[in-house]
């Protein structure tokens, strides 16, 4: 490849976005890598990752509904404190109205074992659920839509600003992946088209 001048277009700065190395309560894990549901609404998984930009980097927060994939609930910002994914799943409950008893599954995060992350699970009447230490794959979800979001949009793009990115980001999850990009656990149709199938069933 250096003989050829190649450049892979994937490879960037890598940067941790999870602290497990905390004395916070940590959930049993609920989930259980069970990612095929019956119906919207029952379970959803979530995680944080980066974004560089020229002027620093970004953090995102996602919500994913497992029965169609569909981003429910997302948030971005300069930090990842526990607003972050906060206002993320505030977003999904606001959007979607879930009946308690949904799983939310994440990592072991600080951020999701935080005490304010807690008791707004328990507002909404959510059973919290996470992945066993240094598993990944018990999240793989999630850490799969982060590899398509950064394969098909972040790693072709040079940011100059954070705005810049929220709105190529909004873009690509609301208009694109959401309503547009088939996925293979769904029939091969999209988050939206898949639910509403659903729907009128």
């Amino acid at each position: 490849m250096r003989q050829a001048d190649l450049r892979c277009k994937t490879r960037r700065r890598f940067k941790a976005t999870t602290n497990s190395r905390h004395n916070l309560p940590v959930a049993a894990n609920l989930l259980d890598r069970q990612f095929s549901v019956q119906r919207p609404n029952q379970a959803y998984v979530g995680d944080i990752t980066y974004i560089s930009t020229q002027k620093g980097w970004l953090y995102l927060a996602v919500v994913i509904d497992l029965y169609s994939r569909q981003v429910v609930g997302w948030s971005m910002a300069e930090h990842m404190r526990t607003a972050l994914v906060n206002d993320a799943f505030l977003m999904a409950a606001w959007k979607r109205k879930p009946e308690k008893g949904l799983i939310w599954h994440t990592d072991r995060g600080s951020q999701y074992a935080s005490e304010s992350h807690r008791m707004l699970l328990k507002q909404y009447g959510v059973r919290q659920s996470m992945s066993r230490k240094g598993n990944c794959r018990d999240n793989a979800v999630a850490e799969s839509f982060f590899h398509t979001l950064k394969t098909e949009l972040i790693y072709q793009e040079n940011y100059k600003t954070r705005e810049q990115a929220k709105q190529s980001i909004f873009e690509y999850i609301e208009v694109f992946y959401n309503r547009e990009r088939l996925h293979s656990a769904n029939e091969y149709m999209s988050p939206v088209d898949y639910e509403l199938q659903f729907k009128t069933a």
